[in-house]
């Protein structure tokens, strides 16, 4: 009997099954990434960044150009791909503490310039490779190995909303959303937006999708979609937060 492979064909076979812990969302990500990626049948122009933290897992994950950059500068080196070869798709994926900690000023630049890249973040609201430590993302009054009594906002502020930002300091043509793991279907949606508006040379183009991370967060199955389906949303609202209008120059 043949077993049907269900997965996207812009995804690398042999490297199959990946390499995360059970329950944690960056598959669903990747899953919708390919599918985006198959349906605009950009497999041979796109190169692929990756982050250091969970997101290198992704290093072998595609069947396309593939580079794993220093912790939070996977926007700057597709920004260099992306200026020296126009003609490629690139996309920067990485983690919260790599877009929004030791990343964030080059996401910030980024955007600022309206670099025509596609930029994702993964938000499980910890540092998940490291231990579970507090991120920039953890919520208020979320248990984790460096805020054990709950994050205190009078002392460590509150979480960063990533997409607010960019859509308050991005220009026309800039496309800016927030998914969830919890509808793969309409995050497949964003993401295709996004690479469809850096192929029409648009502009600077940012998802972030709200994850899982059970292994750190100590949640079984249940709680573990009860907090990224319900608990998430309340703090990182799901929705399109800026679509190109029009192209400034």
């Amino acid at each position: 009997m043949t077993v049907e492979l269900n997965m996207p064909k812009s995804w690398r076979q042999e490297t199959k099954p990946h390499k995360f812990c059970p329950g944690c969302g960056h598959g669903l990500v990747l899953k919708g990434l390919g599918q985006a990626i198959d349906e605009l049948g950009i497999q041979d122009k796109v190169v692929f960044g990756c982050d250091i933290g969970c997101s290198l897992l992704t290093w072998d994950f595609f069947n396309c150009d593939t580079v794993q950059t220093h912790h939070g500068r996977t926007g700057p080196v597709i920004t260099g791909i992306k200026r020296a070869r126009p003609d490629r798709i690139g996309i920067a994926y990485m983690g919260d503490g790599g877009g929004y900690a030791i990343g964030s000023q080059h996401l910030v630049n980024a955007a600022m310039r309206n670099e025509r890249i596609t930029v994702i973040v993964v938000n499980n609201a910890n540092y998940g490779m490291t231990g579970g430590q507090m991120a920039p993302t953890t919520l208020p009054g979320m248990k984790t190995e460096t805020s054990p009594y709950g994050r205190d906002i009078d002392k460590t502020g509150y979480p960063m909303q990533g997409p607010e930002m960019v859509a308050a300091i991005v220009r026309e043509g800039a496309y800016v959303a927030r998914g969830t793991m919890a509808n793969v279907r309409q995050l497949k949606t964003f993401i295709k937006r996004a690479l469809e508006n850096q192929i029409a040379g648009n502009g600077f183009s940012f998802v972030e999708i709200l994850s899982s991370c059970p292994t750190n967060w100590s949640t079984n199955a249940k709680d573990t979609w009860n907090f990224v389906e319900q608990e998430m949303p309340k703090f990182f609202k799901v929705g399109e937060l800026k679509v190109p209008t029009k192209k400034e120059e």
